[in-house]
């Protein structure tokens, strides 16, 4: 069986294969206006304005667009190394691996509830306020924590990144997908909401499922897992760590509360004061320093334990740099609108399932090369909302089949920053966890598929 190539063959594949392209399509550009969506102004197209230009060939680009991409997406490159450097600060006091020691004690025998329970509340935080760069702090504790109770990696990533990108996917509040896709739809933000709330509960169920089997088929025969030589050794770093630690102490207990406090102070910022990734970041560093100080480490030795933290995820931030490339060079090579022109042209005429379907499906390819949600929603849904007038299915039909489109495939294409560098966090083989999250992808196709009949039949708004 040939070996999956690594994520930055992969990566640098698509930014030649994208620079080919600017040489294939023609170039082309909509019209854009500032428009005004939940008190937030987006610059979005203008539908009926699209004209054919001059497209900008890439060729030496390939080299540059990875620099472009560091510029583009550098938030989350040092969001990736703030937080890496902060989580290993706070690993460095002992508090984390005590802290599972003792949470593995507390659950044995009934370690399964902690798939449905953390799975839920991550779920519903991706529904309500759209958590999605938020979640990729929590593989480092969640991974450790599903190792030491007999599951793998996997199902560590499971609880957290994929149970909130399922969240994302089938929200029903998400302020950052799902209330822009309807503002500038036209349709009032926040209907239909007792459809979307069915839905949630669908997907999210269904995933708790199938990482349910998946773990307990794991638990009963470790070796099945397609991350069974990586978590060995890691099994056995933390067993070995564990040892170390002779019993749970105060400091320990003080530190694991510095996490909790930063935890609710995040959720709180999000949800209140709208903190994106700079003020998390500031946060997690705060949350590190303070319990290294805690702990009673000295100056050095913090600086030394955070420079360590930023070394180990850097092949996560310098992924993250790649991916932006794609974009760039679809952007500069004057094709990205071209592209979008001609998704949308494919679905007038056609009967009204079938229409929302290929929505749907556009959406879905359409998210390969831009995966920001709110973005696509600035870009398509000017677009796809009179196309579905013409079509005969509702707004708020084409506003599911985008929602829909936009989130599941965020947790597997390699295009996603977020995607690329919460596997690097977690240090599981994107090639790996591709393999292993296909299946799971195909049922969410049909899933939304059948999702998109009951709108069209019913006339859903």
């Amino acid at each position: 069986m040939k070996k999956i190539p690594n994520v930055f063959v992969i990566v640098f594949a698509l930014i030649v294969i994208s620079a080919i392209l600017t040489w294939i399509l023609p170039g082309g550009e909509y019209d854009r206006e500032v428009k005004e969506v939940k008190g937030v102004e987006r610059t979005v197209i203008v539908e009926g304005t699209f004209k054919k230009t001059e497209s900008d060939p890439q060729s030496f680009e390939i080299f540059t667009s990875p620099v472009k991409g560091f510029l583009k997406l550098g938030e989350i490159i040092a969001f990736i190394f703030i937080v890496g450097g902060a989580f290993y600060m706070l690993n460095e006091t002992g508090s984390i691996t005590a802290g599972i020691g003792k949470l593995v004690d507390i659950l044995e025998g009934r370690e399964f509830l902690v798939i449905p329970i953390v799975m839920t509340i991550f779920s519903l935080f991706g529904a309500v306020f759209g958590m999605c760069e938020e979640a990729m702090p929590f593989v480092l504790i969640f991974v450790p924590l599903a190792i030491s109770l007999g599951y793998d990696s996997i199902v560590g990533v499971s609880l957290t990144f994929l149970a909130a990108g399922v969240g994302f996917a089938g929200a029903f509040i998400n302020p950052f997908t799902l209330q822009i896709a309807q503002g500038l739809s036209g349709i009032k933000p926040l209907s239909g909401m007792g459809y979307r709330i069915l839905i949630w509960l669908v997907v999210t169920g269904f995933t708790i499922a199938w990482v349910m089997v998946y773990a307990a088929r794991i638990k009963k025969d470790p070796a099945r897992s397609p991350m069974y030589d990586f978590d060995e050794k890691r099994r056995k770093e933390l067993r070995k760590k564990q040892d170390e630690i002779s019993k749970f102490s105060c400091r320990h207990g003080a530190c694991l509360i510095i996490l909790l406090l930063g935890i609710v102070f995040m959720i709180v910022g999000v949800v209140v004061f709208q903190w994106y990734i700079k003020e998390i970041a500031g946060l997690f560093l705060a949350m590190g320093l303070a319990s290294a100080i805690v702990a009673g480490q000295g100056m050095n030795e913090i600086a030394g334990s955070f420079i360590k933290g930023c070394k180990d995820i850097v092949s996560a931030a310098l992924v993250v740099g790649f991916v932006g490339g794609i974009i760039v060079i679809l952007e500069d090579g004057g094709i990205m609108d071209t592209i979008l022109y001609y998704m949308a042209q494919s679905v007038s005429g056609m009967p009204k399932i079938i229409a929302a379907d290929v929505q749907y499906v556009i959406q879905l390819a359409f998210n390969f090369f831009i995966p920001s949600g709110s973005t696509k929603a600035a870009l398509t849904m000017p677009v796809m909302a009179p196309l579905a007038d013409l079509s005969g299915i509702t707004r708020q039909t084409a506003v599911l089949a985008y929602q829909l489109g936009d989130g599941f495939t965020n947790m597997i294409i390699p295009t996603s920053g977020v995607t690329v560098g919460t596997l690097a966090m977690a240090k599981i083989p994107y090639e790996r966890w591709f393999k292993w999250n296909i299946p799971m992808q195909i049922c969410f196709f049909i899933i939304s598929l059948v999702l998109l009949i009951w709108p069209v039949l019913t006339g859903w708004s």
